[in-house]
């Protein structure tokens, strides 16, 4: 049967079938993980790829994750894979983001052939290294920031291993496992989809289910005038240097490409981004302008070519370090190509731009605490309403930790948190408020702060005022964008995040 044969209810049915499997492998995931960054906030993603690797259902978890991913299971799909495989990655250069985000992948066989695969990726509080966290403010090389894993085969007795190098290797452990348990409920669903419908339907259904969002993605840019339209941003270097970035995106009847000439050349610090990255910002950046309802599927990416240049921070070299790159140069280039497309395919001011990525780490290596989280903002503002405040914007799809779970699991207190009133730009539809959020360390532990648009403000669109932006202090002291340091017992460490640009 071939992919033109599926009739379009039964494509609804199969592929709706594909995306409640990769929901329900992210459930079982976040329930059974122990750290509060996964199990409150939901850093992590789910996704079932075809035989050969390619992307044909995710569920609606973390864009930087998932536009990634499919160069991850690229790493593993010709090392003749076998029934119960489990294979690990972290490498940014070989198919990872940063060393945090650890991908477990699962081969499907049915009626005994490789039918598809299950992954998963999970920011882990801890990846070992010289940093609690992984996300150091000043690394210079990717062994700085933790254990880089590079494509390897893996069962129970690696895992505990490999948890073994890093800090709580118990809550490690178990994250991993949960991990593990989501990528064998996604291939023990998927065999029951190919029981209901049968081997030779579902096999269709996923060709069909790509060339669908394909037809769309198409149809969408189609509908877009043809030209090459640019945009200009900046990263702010711990240094305060700005870091340019550039885009030229030229549309070519239902072809799009995006071409980062001109943007900065590799950075000494950790603002690189391996190719993945930049690849995920930019298809989401195109896909909430063109078409956000398109199957989330490789057959939407078809009509999008992407390039940097080699040795460019936007596709930096084996060995770079990478930790900033996957959380805030994603999000600058998820900005700087909602910019260059935004009179074109209409779109909003700018949000706030960054992830405001707090890490706090006390105790002793081994049996320490280590947490870490990201912070919402403002959204930019549209010509149809106000930009919505205090949500995770762009390239992060998080929640925020709970004050009760964390003043539960950590000597800490919050001593605030709320919106940062006025802080979205002013305008016919106002930008959203970033928010604040204070913390109060109840004894000695470590701080390392990865922020960005604390120079730069977000900016408004036609005439919109820009927003706020963001701020970081220790007991009132301010702190540069990129910053670590020592709380004392009593200390108040305070992030106020970006307010979104205004519209209008």
């Amino acid at each position: 049967m071939s992919a033109g044969t599926v009739d379009p209810i039964t494509l609804q049915v199969l592929s709706g079938g594909l995306r409640a499997i990769c929901d329900e492998m992210g459930a079982v995931l976040i329930r059974a993980a122990h750290s509060p960054n996964i199990k409150e906030r939901r850093d992590c993603s789910t996704a079932l790829f075809d035989a050969g690797g390619e992307l044909v259902m995710q569920a609606e978890h973390i864009p930087v994750h998932l536009g990634s991913m499919p160069d991850a299971v690229a790493a593993v799909v010709d090392r003749d894979p076998q029934p119960r495989d489990l294979w690990i990655i972290n490498d940014p250069f070989a198919g990872g983001t940063h060393l945090p985000d650890v991908t477990l992948i699962s081969p499907i066989f049915a009626a005994g052939e490789l039918r598809a695969w299950a992954a998963s990726r999970a920011h882990h509080a801890d990846i070992g290294g010289p940093t609690p966290g992984g996300m150091p403010a000043d690394s210079r090389r990717l062994e700085d920031e933790g254990v880089v894993i590079a494509p390897q085969r893996i069962d129970d007795a690696g895992l505990r291993h490999l948890a073994a190098r890093m800090r709580n290797p118990p809550q490690r452990l178990a994250d991993f496992r949960a991990q593990r348990a989501a990528n064998e409920l996604g291939t023990r669903r998927f065999g029951e989809l190919i029981e209901r419908h049968g081997l030779e339907l579902v096999a269709a259904g996923l060709e069909a289910t790509m060339d669908y969002a394909e037809r769309r993605t198409r149809s969408a840019i189609g509908a877009l005038a043809d030209g090459t339209y640019e945009a200009k941003d900046a990263l702010e270097a711990p240094d305060g240097t700005p870091v340019p970035l550039r885009v030229a995106v030229s549309i070519d009847g239902e072809e799009m490409r995006v071409d980062f000439a001109g943007s900065a050349g590799q950075v000494e610090g950790n603002l690189n981004c391996p190719m993945p990255v930049t690849r995920a910002a930019t298809l989401f950046a195109v896909r909430v302008l063109v078409d956000p309802d398109a199957p989330p599927s490789a057959g939407a990416h078809r009509p999008i070519s992407i390039s940097a240049p080699e040795g460019s921070v936007l596709n930096a070299r084996p060995g770079a370090a990478v930790a900033a790159g996957n959380v805030e140069t994603s999000s600058r280039i998820a900005d700087v190509v909602l910019a260059a497309l935004a009179e074109v395919a209409g779109g909003p001011a700018q949000g706030q731009g960054t992830m405001n990525n707090v890490t706090l780490a006390g105790g002793t290596d081994g049996d320490g605490f280590t947490y870490y989280e990201t912070l919402g903002g403002g959204q930019g503002a549209c010509a149809e309403a106000p930009g919505p405040s205090g949500v995770h914007v762009a390239m992060s799809n998080t929640l925020n930790t709970p004050v009760e779970a964390l003043e539960l699991e950590l000597p800490l207190r919050v001593r605030r948190l709320a919106l940062r009133r006025g802080s979205g730009g002013a305008g016919a539809m106002r930008g959203g408020d970033g928010i604040v959020r204070e913390i109060e360390a109840l004894e000695p532990m470590g701080f390392t702060l990865i922020t960005e648009r604390r120079t730069s403000a977000p900016r408004g669109r036609r005439g919109g005022a820009d927003g706020a932006p963001g701020r970081n202090s220790v007991n009132g002291d301010a702190l540069p964008a990129k910053a670590e340091g020592e709380l004392e017992a009593g200390d108040v460490l305070s992030i106020e995040t970006p307010g979104g640009g205004g519209f209008g």
